[in-house]
């Protein structure tokens, strides 16, 4: 779910901001950097990105019919006489 090309970037770069002295754990730091972005994205509620274009096609076909439905109602009142 998680490019982990992308997350071994960034724990790259986090390494990098690190001071000189401690460059001697830069790959300690680095692996440190990626289990703990790993950890805290896997806490978070996220949906792929398939998941969520299946729920916005079946939320835009929903509101398709209930604004069918509407006209409808509005039509059927109108017949009626009903404001």
């Amino acid at each position: 779910m998680f490019n982990a090309t992308a997350i071994d970037d960034l724990a790259r770069r986090l390494a990098d901001l690190v001071p000189h002295g401690a460059r001697a754990a830069h790959e300690d730091l680095a692996a440190n950097f990626r289990d703990a972005l790993r950890a805290g994205l896997r806490k978070l509620d996220l949906v792929t990105r398939e998941e969520f274009d299946v729920q916005r096609g079946v939320l835009l076909r929903t509101r398709e019919k209930v604004e069918a439905l509407e006209a409808r109602v509005d039509e059927l009142e109108a017949k009626l006489g009903t404001p």
